[in-house]
């Protein structure tokens, strides 16, 4: 994605007030996406995100074969099956969606060709190890840049077998890259973690008529299976709304309702972590959609305290943690979040940056190795801002800007259409109601 201009973002003229939707849930998408690709029969999705992400993983499928169009605000894909899919033609570019390279890769990993999977400069530097392992033990071939496993990944595809795989990580795309292999191997695939991961995946994988076992750290499904498209809504995502949460929460006397938002217990540690921290979230009209909770949500501002974020909190909470920290710079007191070494390993080395730009804020900050501790000051300095690129960083910064003498720019606000467009227009909406 092209280098964006610098984004001015002014401070909070007072509370926050107002109704917000947030984009489709770009986890939940990719997924729905996939599993409407390799059904059989018609699928169609509504509310899917418009950001760069997902559309990577719709064109990806339309160059493998797949006949996937836009009705109304629906997006339809006419599904026919595993052995429909075909040799692409071309490398088919994934962007800066991880999601999209390691599910895709599991989804290659059974299939009779060869197929180039790249992205750009960010998404060549992140570890596709974790993937290549499991799925060559299952019996593909998964080539990476110069066998350092990154990308470009060069997969051939075959005969799979199912196999027992112990993570080290508690990855949903490395869990959900061995069972879309699986469903295509023969025998029985087993995935177990160190913790349980989001399970958007066995939650839409059921959706679509696949058979698993699901047990606490462990999912467990036999191969060979025949999904059957169906209709899908993606809910609201909770980490889009997440900057949202923390604005309100941050800035005194303010009333912000969020409608419609995933609130899958796998990824909702967000709203957690800011409870402990004093903010007032209320869930509102509460239901489900595709097998996935959802509900409004209600913050009203009432000042933050620092508390103690522990590994637990990883798996829960891994896309927030950059808005966490802005969170935690504008709290009463000590912020210490730790047992997330993972942050390193995203679109940015996360605990860096935010590391950085937040000291350029006035904020006191140590860096750890897998993770920051965070003195908290409540108001923060105006000053120019660097988002590297990360959509996630980006948004992050715009939130401290609200509590910001002076507001602050940030070198490249177009970063944040991966995965919200139009966030700072609705940032600036709210901000004037």
């Amino acid at each position: 994605m092209a280098k964006g201009k610098t984004k001015k973002v002014e401070p909070a003229k007072g509370p926050l007030r107002g109704e917000v939707t947030v984009p489709g849930d770009k986890s939940i998408g990719h997924r729905a996406v996939i599993f409407g690709s390799i059904a059989k029969g018609e699928s169609r999705i509504s509310n899917l995100s418009a950001g760069e992400d997902n559309l990577r993983t719709v064109q990806a499928f339309k160059d493998l074969g797949v006949k996937i169009w836009d009705e109304g605000e629906a997006l339809c894909i006419d599904g026919k099956g595993w052995d429909s899919l075909c040799p692409a033609g071309r490398v088919i570019d994934c962007g800066n969606s991880g999601t999209t390279m390691r599910l895709l890769s599991g989804v290659l990993a059974g299939r009779p060709f060869v197929t180039t999977l790249d992205g750009d400069a960010s998404l060549r530097q992140r570890p596709m190890q974790r993937v290549i392992d499991p799925l060559t033990q299952m019996g593909a071939e998964i080539f990476g840049q110069n066998g350092k496993g990154v990308a470009p990944l060069e997969i051939r595809g075959g005969q799979l077998r199912g196999i027992h795989y112990v993570s080290q990580v508690a990855s949903a795309q490395v869990k959900s890259a061995v069972l879309l292999a699986g469903l295509q191997a023969e025998g029985t695939t087993v995935v177990e973690e160190p913790q349980q991961s989001r399970d958007h995946t066995e939650i839409m994988a059921q959706a679509f008529g696949a058979e698993m076992r699901v047990e606490n750290r462990s999912v467990s499904l036999k191969g060979r299976q025949q999904l059957c498209g169906r209709n899908v809504k993606v809910p609201g995502d909770l980490s889009s709304a997440a900057f949202f949460l923390v604005a309100a929460a941050s800035v005194t006397g303010s009333d912000l309702v969020i409608r419609g938002v995933g609130l899958n217990p796998t990824r909702s540690g967000v709203i957690d972590i800011l409870r402990r921290m004093g903010a007032s979230v209320e869930i509102l009209r509460p239901w489900e959609e595709t097998g996935e909770p959802v509900a409004d949500l209600r913050i009203i501002g009432r000042g933050l305290k620092g508390v103690e974020v522990g590994p637990e909190m990883g798996a829960r909470t891994i896309d927030e943690y950059p808005v966490l920290s802005v969170a935690a710079a504008l709290a009463d007191g000590i912020t210490t979040i730790s047992g997330v070494k993972e942050l390193r390993y995203k679109e940015s080395d996360r605990i860096a940056v935010m590391t950085r730009e937040l000291r350029k804020l006035g904020v006191q900050v140590e860096e750890r190795e897998d993770g920051m501790r965070i003195d908290g000051r409540k108001r923060l300095k105006g000053t120019q801002l660097q988002s590297y690129g990360d959509h996630r960083v980006a948004m992050a910064l715009a939130i401290a800007a609200l509590s910001a003498d002076g507001g602050v720019e940030i070198d490249d606000g177009a970063c944040a259409d991966i995965s919200f467009p139009g966030f700072f227009d609705l940032l600036e909406e709210i901000c004037r109601s």
